[in-house]
C-alpha cells in the first residue's frame, strides 16, 4: 500500500527507483512483479493522448503526464505543485472548485466536468475532466485523480454547426436585409471571439464599399462604421476584391493594404483582422470582416469558419437586397400609377363639362332646326348626338373604374362654379325654348318650373352618384331590365331566349347590376349575327344565383380570350364606333364594358367567367362575319351558325344571406 501511495504522489519517472529502495530481500518475486506493473503503468500513462493528473486536497498538481503539459502549454516544472485554479479565470475556477468539493463530500466520481483553461500563449482551451477521490491505505481522503481530455475542436465544431443552423433559420424568418445581417455579425463576434464584425457590401453603381451592418463592443463605433464608404481598390477589403481570396492581417501596422482612414473616421483602432469574400456564383457582392481577435491570432480554422458563414448567407443576402430593390420599384410604380389615376380622373372630369355643354347646345340646335327643310341636317345632328353620348358614357365608365363613386363636395365648389358658367347659359336657353312652347306667357307655371329643372340637370351632370346596395331578386330584375332593353335592339334579327328560375335574393346596388347586365347583353347582341341566337338564363347554383348569357356569335380567338378583363377587351376596330349604333352587329363597344364589370365584381364580391370559341368559319381576327346568317357562304341554315362558335359569360352571385 505504501508503494501505491508513492505512485499516486510522485513523479512518474521516479517510481522505479523508489520501488527499488523499498524492496525486501526476502521478497524477490514481489519486487519483480512490482517493477513489471510499474513499467506498464508508466508506459500507459505516458502514451495516452489525454492528460492524466493527480492533485492534493487543495487542488495542487502532484502528479501528471506529458500530455497534460502539452494541453496546458506549460512545462512540467511550471505546473508542478501549482493549483489548478491558477490556469483559469475566476468564473471557471469557482466552477472547478465546486465540482471537486462535491466529489470530496459525496465520495462519488464525476466524469462530465468542463474546464476552460488559459494556456501559456493566451489561447483558451476547453477540457472535459473526470475526477475521482484518492484514499490512502487507511481509507483517508488525500487527493483527486482524473483524466483531462481536450475537446476544444469538438466543442467549436458543435458551436459552429449550431450557429450555422441558427443563421439559416434566422435567414428564413426575417425578410428585412438589415435584420439578417445584424444577427449574422453578432454570431460571428461570439463564435470567433472578436471585438467587432461587419458586413461590407459592394455598391456597383458608385464603385465603392460600404458598411451595411457593423457590430462592435462599443455600439457607437458600429454606428460610425455604417456611415463610412471607401473605394473598391482601398483597404484589406480591396485586396480581397482584387484576389478573390481571404486575407489574414496579424498586425495592421505592418500591412501595406490596411486603410487607416476608416479607423480615423470611426475613432477605432484595428490591430488585426480577417476578411473573407462573399460570392454569389461568379460575382463577389461583399466581404465579411472580423477585427481584433481577443485570444491569440486568427487561424486557418477561423478562415474556414468565416468562409462557411459567407457561403451560407450569400444568396439570402442577395435575395433580400433584390427584394428590397423590387419593393422600392413597386412603390415607385405604385406612386406613378396613383399619379396616372389622378391625371385620368382630372381629365375625365374636365372632359365632362365641355361635352355636356356641347350636348346641351346640340340639343338646342335640334329644337331650332326644322327637319322638314333638310333631311341631311337631321342625320348630321343625330350622328353628332350619338358620338357625344358615347364620349359622355365613356367618361362615366372611367369614373366607375377609377374610384369608389364618392365625389367630395361636387368635385370641389370652385371647379363646379367655373364649369357651370357656359353650361347654365346653354341650359337656360334650351329650357326657355321648351317653356315658350309650353306656354305663351313668360311668367307663371312655365318659368316657375325652370329652376327645379335646372337643379335636376346640374345634379345629373355634376352631382355625386351614390350606389347603395339593396335586396334584389335576380330573376325579376333581369326580366324587367331585358324588357326595357329590347327596344334598343329591336332592329336586330337575333333570336333571344330567356329562362328564369326563382332564386334567392342578392345584395348589390341596382345601378351597378344594371350596368353589368346591360353590358353583357349588349356585348352578346353586338357579336351575334342576325339569324343566330342568344340565350339568357337565371338559375340557382350551389354557391348562389347565377346569370348566364350565351351568344352563338363570332366568338373570340385564343389571344382575345387571354386579354379578356385585361386591356379593355376591344373586340373590333374602333373606327367603327362613329358609324354604328350601340347593339348593331360588330359595333365593337367602347372598350370599357368588361373592364368595368371586372372592377364591379371585385368591389361587390361576385365572380365573372368568360368561355369563348371562335367561329370555325372565320378562325382569324382578320376574318369578317357578314352579320347575317343568310349572307354567310358557310352556313346553309341557322343551325350551322349555332354550332360554329360563340361566347358564354357567367356571373356567380353570393346570396344575400352570405
Amino acid at each position: 500500500m505504501a508503494s501505491q501511495k508513492s505512485i499516486r504522489t510522485g513523479r512518474l519517472t521516479d517510481l522505479p527507483e523508489k520501488r527499488q529502495n523499498r524492496k525486501s530481500k526476502d521478497q524477490p518475486h514481489k519486487s519483480n512483479n512490482l517493477k513489471f506493473y510499474t513499467e506498464r503503468y508508466r508506459v500507459f500513462i505516458e502514451d495516452v493522448a489525454d492528460g492524466f493528473y493527480e492533485t492534493d486536497l487543495k487542488g495542487n498538481f502532484t502528479f501528471f503526464n506529458n500530455a497534460l503539459c502539452r494541453i496546458f502549454g506549460y512545462s512540467h516544472e511550471e505546473i508542478k505543485n501549482r493549483n489548478f485554479r491558477k490556469f483559469m479565470d475566476e468564473k471557471n475556477a469557482k466552477s472547478a472548485y465546486e465540482n471537486t468539493n462535491k466529489v470530496y463530500r459525496t465520495g462519488k466520481g464525476i466524469t462530465d466536468i468542463i474546464w476552460e483553461i488559459i494556456r501559456k500563449d493566451g489561447e483558451i482551451r476547453i477540457l472535459e475532466i473526470s475526477s475521482n477521490l484518492i484514499r490512502n491505505e487507511n481509507g483517508e481522503k488525500i487527493g483527486f485523480r482524473g483524466i483531462a481530455r481536450d475537446v476544444t475542436t469538438e466543442k467549436k465544431a458543435a458551436r459552429t454547426n449550431q450557429v450555422l443552423y441558427q443563421i439559416a433559420v434566422a435567414l428564413q424568418r426575417s425578410r428585412m436585409l438589415d435584420e439578417r445581417l445584424e444577427y449574422i455579425v453578432q454570431e460571428i463576434r461570439k463564435l470567433i471571439g472578436v471585438e467587432g464584425a461587419s458586413v461590407i457590401l459592394i455598391d456597383g453603381e458608385k464603385k465603392d464599399f460600404y458598411f451595411r451592418v457593423a457590430d462592435y463592443e462599443d455600439m457607437e463605433t458600429g454606428r460610425k462604421m455604417e456611415e463610412i464608404r471607401f473605394p473598391l481598390n482601398k483597404g484589406v477589403a480591396g485586396s480581397v476584391y482584387r484576389s478573390g481570396k481571404p486575407v489574414i492581417v496579424p498586425d495592421t501596422s505592418k500591412n501595406p493594404d490596411f486603410f487607416n482612414i476608416v479607423d480615423k473616421q470611426s475613432g477605432y483602432q484595428t490591430n488585426n483582422m480577417l476578411d473573407v469574400p462573399i460570392w454569389v456564383q461568379d460575382r463577389m457582392i461583399g466581404v465579411l470582416c472580423a477585427v481584433n481577435k481577443k485570444d491569440g491570432s486568427f487561424t486557418r480554422q477561423d478562415v474556414e469558419l468565416l468562409s462557411t458563414i459567407g457561403n451560407t448567407v450569400a444568396f439570402p443576402i442577395e435575395n433580400a437586397r433584390i427584394n428590397e430593390e423590387l419593393k422600392r420599384s413597386y412603390e415607385e410604380v405604385k406612386s406613378l400609377n396613383n399619379a396616372k389615376d389622378n391625371i385620368i380622373h382630372h381629365l375625365s372630369h374636365e372632359l365632362k363639362t365641355p361635352v355636356s355643354i356641347l350636348s346641351a347646345s346640340l340639343s338646342l340646335l335640334q329644337k331650332k332646326i326644322d327637319p322638314s327643310e333638310d333631311k341631311s341636317r337631321e342625320r348630321i345632328m343625330e350622328r353628332a348626338d350619338r358620338n357625344l353620348n358615347r364620349i359622355l358614357e365613356m367618361q362615366y365608365e372611367i369614373e366607375d373604374i377609377l374610384q369608389d363613386k364618392e365625389y367630395k363636395a361636387h368635385f370641389m365648389l370652385s371647379t363646379l362654379l367655373e364649369a357651370c358658367t357656359d353650361e347654365l347659359e346653354a341650359l337656360i336657353e334650351s329650357e326657355h325654348f321648351d317653356i315658350r312652347n309650353e306656354s305663351s306667357e313668360k311668367t307663371g307655371t312655365g318659368m316657375d318650373s325652370l329652376i327645379p329643372r335646372l337643379r335636376r340637370r346640374i345634379e345629373e351632370l355634376f352631382g355625386p352618384r351614390q350606389s347603395t346596395p339593396e335586396k334584389i331578386y335576380l330573376n325579376r330584375f333581369v326580366k324587367d331590365l331585358l324588357r326595357k332593353l329590347r327596344p334598343k335592339f329591336i332592329h336586330r334579327k337575333c333570336r333571344l331566349v330567356a329562362r328564369y328560375e326563382t332564386v334567392e335574393p342578392i345584395w348589390i346596388p341596382a345601378d351597378v347590376l344594371t350596368k353589368t347586365v346591360e353590358g353583357i347583353i349588349r356585348n352578346a347582341v353586338e357579336n351575334t349575327p342576325d339569324g343566330s341566337r342568344i340565350e339568357i338564363t337565371v338559375r340557382s347554383r350551389e354557391k348562389g344565383p347565377e346569370l348566364s348569357v350565351k351568344d352563338h356569335g363570332v366568338g373570340m380567338t385564343a389571344e382575345k380570350q387571354r386579354l379578356v378583363f385585361q386591356n379593355h377587351f376591344v373586340t373590333y376596330n374602333t373606327q367603327q364606333y362613329s358609324t354604328r349604333k350601340p347593339y348593331d352587329f360588330n359595333a365593337g363597344g367602347k372598350g370599357f364594358d368588361l373592364l368595368r364589370m371586372k372592377i364591379f365584381s371585385e368591389r361587390y364580391h361576385f365572380t365573372l367567367n368568360a368561355v369563348s370559341e371562335r367561329c370555325r368559319f372565320i378562325p382569324l381576327d382578320s376574318d369578317v362575319c357578314p352579320g347575317n346568317v343568310k349572307n354567310c357562304i358557310h352556313c346553309k341554315s341557322n343551325k350551322d351558325c349555332l354550332g360554329s362558335g360563340g361566347t358564354t359569360i357567367t356571373i356567380q352571385f353570393a346570396p344575400m344571406t352570405h
